[in-house]
């Protein structure tokens, strides 16, 4: 669509339209009706020329709009004297203009909201003392003091103490969301509690909010295949409309009609509904935490039919949890043991059994002479008791025994620690990645959305697999995938229609970026996955699929009942003006009349 220049331009030219109109009503009042007819023309003129000067810098870039009728239907009411029928579509064109960029700017609050996050200075830790510098200066390690109020600046882990932080503007969180010391969190979020302090994990670049910014102008930049489908049939529309017009003339000799078919379609719901229902959709998504990299990409959701989906970080949470004890002992005692040896360990595993000893309310004592075997397990002294934790293999070792003679075994799937306690085994703590809550329920959803198949790609074994997803409705389990194996399997489904991945780490970008729909978990997913993704999920909550097919289904739904609904009366109209029975004046306030309510109907879809 040919657009005025944004800024004061589009006010401004409505305010010329509005006072040419009242000043020349006034002075027909007075009985002074031929200065009225040259206030009616001196003030259509600055409109008219502002439009025909838009329509040629479009069309020397090979756009052609239906702008053009609106300027042929000032110019032909100019020529045949229907000067107030000039003004009125003058006044009805401008308005039309800013109306729809006001809706459109309504439309991206939600995501231009993501924009303001972010922040241009920091507060760094240097000898004993604060010091502000600037964003691109922040390095990882760097210690920051957010103060209550600020924003987060780069992404990073609390130091100490609480962090509570206002979440909305990236995950559509109402509610603060507590963190204490060394949890993750993410440059954009606002700090509602006290002061604390942060080491940063990541450059202002390479940060959660700066990552946004680039997806957010990349939507704002691209146009999805219905608008560019639209500006196609504007093209035929505009044939169709001179066509009418000269017709109407060609039958009756009355060039009154000719200006009254312009009139009336001036401007076009067409071209008005798809670009504002679909920023409006965008918008609505990024409010719940999902940013969709632009209309097409929205578009291309209403229509998808195949699903596939990665199993670690996305089906499952990816982080192990505690879900059983064997042991012959008392459970609760020797996850107690091996948990306070643990607490002299930094590897995941063991921060998890810890983790998952104190939710239990074990009161954990401070292990002595700890002894770390990188990847392998830890042993020390607890309480006076000789504690090993590990894995099975290597505290087996420790005793001097075969794998073979550990009777514990861990389920397919599951992680293993062993534990020896004073020289003897004592028995397994299994952890598990189990499936995110709601999972089976979000499935069944997705297939009433219109998904057909839903079939998962990953990279563990298929024992494992099974293990983990074996009571969910999938289609197909493609076990032991590598990188380059789910892209074919993403290629394979495209037979079945639009295809939407589903991933979350650097194997799955290359998937992400052969389907039709990519979309990463970005809020612990890897840098890589973002990228290459169509739509992110700014939360850790793959449920958040679920509202994303629904508002690019209705988005496109309403912007199909605005264009058939708005080109419908204007053709209705544009006939009743060939035939006589509708002067210019009135069908530019029709005309009017249909576009205020075309893009009130498109801005549903922020609902």
């Amino acid at each position: 669509m040919i657009r005025l220049p944004a800024g004061m331009l589009k006010p401004a030219l409505v305010a010329i339209a509005a006072g040419g109109l009242v000043l020349g009503l006034f002075l027909m009042w007075l009985g002074m009706g031929d200065h009225a007819h040259a206030v009616f023309i001196v003030f259509t003129l600055p409109v008219l020329a502002a439009l025909v000067i838009e329509i040629a810098v479009s069309l020397k870039k090979g756009d052609i709009g239906l702008d053009i009728v609106a300027a042929l239907s000032m110019t032909a009411a100019v020529v045949f004297d229907e000067e107030l029928a000039a003004i009125v579509v003058a006044l009805m064109y401008s308005s039309g203009q800013y109306l729809e960029s006001f809706a459109e700017a309504r439309a991206r609050r939600g995501m231009t909201a993501l924009l303001s996050r972010v922040p241009r200075t920091a507060y760094r830790h240097l000898d004993g003392r604060l010091e502000e510098i600037a964003l691109a200066d922040i390095r990882p390690g760097h210690r920051l003091m957010v103060r209550k109020g600020d924003i987060v600046p780069v992404d990073g882990t609390v130091a100490e103490g609480i962090a509570v932080l206002d979440e909305s503007a990236l995950t559509g969180e109402a509610r603060p969301v507590k963190h204490v010391s060394g949890d993750a969190i993410f440059s954009g979020t606002s700090n509602t509690g006290d002061p604390f302090d942060v080491i940063a994990s990541q450059t202002a670049e390479n940060s959660t909010v700066a990552g946004i910014v680039r997806l957010v102008e990349q939507a704002q930049k691209s146009r999805a295949p219905m608008t560019r489908i639209a500006d196609r049939y504007a093209i035929l529309f505009l044939v169709f409309t001179v066509a009418i017009a000269g017709l109407a003339w060609f039958l009756s000799g009355d060039v009154v009609r000719i200006v009254a078919v312009l009139v009336v379609a001036t401007p076009c719901p067409l071209i008005l509904a798809v670009p504002v229902a679909l920023v409006a959709g965008l918008s609505r998504a990024a409010s719940q935490g999902i940013l969709i990299k632009g209309g097409k990409v929205l578009e291309a959701m209403a229509g998808t039919k195949s699903l596939v989906i990665d199993k670690t970080g996305t089906l499952t949470s990816g982080r192990p949890r505690l879900v059983d004890i064997k042991t012959d002992r008392d459970p609760d005692e020797m996850l107690r043991l091996a948990a306070a040896l643990d607490q002299a360990s930094q590897h995941p595993i063991a921060r998890t059994i810890v983790a998952d000893a104190l939710a239990r309310n074990l009161v954990l004592p401070v292990p002595r002479n700890a002894v770390e075997t990188p990847g392998e397990g830890v042993a020390g002294d607890v309480e006076g008791h000789q504690v090993i934790v590990g894995g099975v293999k290597y505290v087996a070792g420790c005793l001097g025994l075969a794998i073979e003679q550990v009777a514990d075994k861990a389920p397919p799937g599951a992680i293993a620690a062993g534990v020896a306690v004073d020289g003897a085994w004592a028995g397994l703590l299994v952890l598990a990645d189990e499936l995110r809550s709601g999972v089976p329920e979000l499935l069944s959803d997705l297939r009433k959305e219109g998904i057909e198949r839903i079939v998962l790609a990953t990279g563990d074994n298929r024992a494992a697999a099974e293990a983990t997803v074996g009571g969910l409705r999938l289609d197909y389990i493609h076990a032991a995938a590598t990188p380059d194996q789910k892209m074919l399997i993403v290629v394979a489904e495209r037979k079945y229609g639009p295809v939407m991945m589903v991933g979350d780490g650097v194997n799955d970008a290359p998937a992400l970026a052969a389907a039709d729909i990519g979309v990463a978990m970005g809020a612990h997913g890897s840098a890589a996955s973002a990228e290459t993704a169509d739509m992110v999920i700014l939360v850790d909550a793959i449920d958040r699929v679920l509202p994303g097919i629904r508002i690019a289904k209705r988005s496109k739904r309403i912007a199909l009942q605005s264009v058939y609904a708005g080109m419908g009366l204007t053709v209705v109209f544009m006939a009743v003006a060939a035939l006589g029975y509708l002067a210019p004046v009135e069908g530019a306030l029709i005309q009017e009349a249909i576009d205020v309510a075309v893009i009130l109907n498109a801005m549903r879809a922020l609902r």
